[in-house]
């Protein structure tokens, strides 16, 4: 049985460790936790799901052999080193940081430890995480295997080169954005159209759900189920036109390569930072 460390405590530990523990994948007693300041919610955690909670580097690596690597992407190089001394071949390290490469972290800590990057999103927190995981230099079948059953647990999981993570990170891993967008949107012209609130509320996120399922169960293309909505002339032709009027597929591509660039783009700088 595995001992699985958090180096941060922030809402995507949390969603690990709520899907962890209630799709009985680990033991609250085998799940460690470090921060770097945040006494009090080290103590919230430990106290909502029995875990342990360790504010030293050393005891953290001794007490687990997965350690998931879930601070801001910005203290990462002071957290790798921090855990430096203490890391052998023998542990794995899951890395949920957006942009930082696997090459970086082996660069930071000198050792042969297996890593696995993995890119979940914010749907974590209800067990809908969409997540991709690609494998380091040191990582095994055996490591890619043990990190997708893990985040099973909260959610769907797709293995892929770490090359596509980045553009991964702007479909997905910010995709949730890209809809809660759109439905603020969709509610502002509701209301303009003298819809209360409250009502377009419920029926958007109906339609949104609805739309999902019909993804998932039907299994035809976008472009079909969207076609059977749309007869020539009539309302959705009429809305649909506006869409291409305005560019929207243009806007939806730019988006999300935009956002992958910037994924990439917070790598090489923290990379540039460190002299990786």
């Amino acid at each position: 049985m595995k001992n699985i460390g958090f180096l941060g405590a922030g809402s995507m530990t949390e969603a690990m460790i709520e899907g962890m523990i209630s799709r009985q994948f680990v033991t609250p007693d085998r799940i460690v936790i470090m921060n770097r300041t945040n006494a009090h919610r080290l103590a919230e955690l430990e106290e909502k799901y029995g875990v342990r909670t360790l504010q030293n580097a050393e005891m953290l690596l001794r007490h687990s052999n997965v350690l998931v690597l879930a601070m801001k992407p910005i203290d990462a190089a002071q957290a790798l080193e921090s855990i430096q001394p203490f890391l052998t071949d023998q542990h794995v390290i899951i890395s949920v940081l957006a942009g930082i490469t696997t090459s970086y972290i082996e660069g930071s800590i000198q050792t042969k430890t297996p890593i696995v990057r993995v890119m979940p999103n914010t749907s974590a927190a209800i067990g809908y995480s969409a997540t991709a995981i690609a494998r380091g230099e040191y990582a095994t079948d055996e490591h890619l295997s043990f990190t997708q059953k893990l985040f099973e647990t909260i959610g769907t999981v797709v293995q892929v080169r770490e090359e596509k993570l980045n553009a991964i990170t702007g479909l997905s891993g910010s995709g949730p954005a890209y809809f809660y967008y759109m439905v603020e949107c969709m509610e502002k012209a509701a209301i303009l159209n003298g819809i209360d609130q409250k009502t377009a509320r419920q029926l958007i996120i109906q339609t949104i759900t609805g739309a999902a399922k019909m993804l998932n169960e039907t299994n035809f293309e976008a472009s079909h189920l969207r076609e059977r909505v749309t007869s020539p002339g009539g309302t959705t032709q009429a809305g649909l036109t506006i869409l291409e009027k305005y560019k929207y597929e243009e806007a939806i591509t730019a988006c999300i390569t935009e956002a992958g660039k910037r994924s990439e783009e917070l790598g090489k700088h923290l990379e540039r930072q460190n002299h990786f």
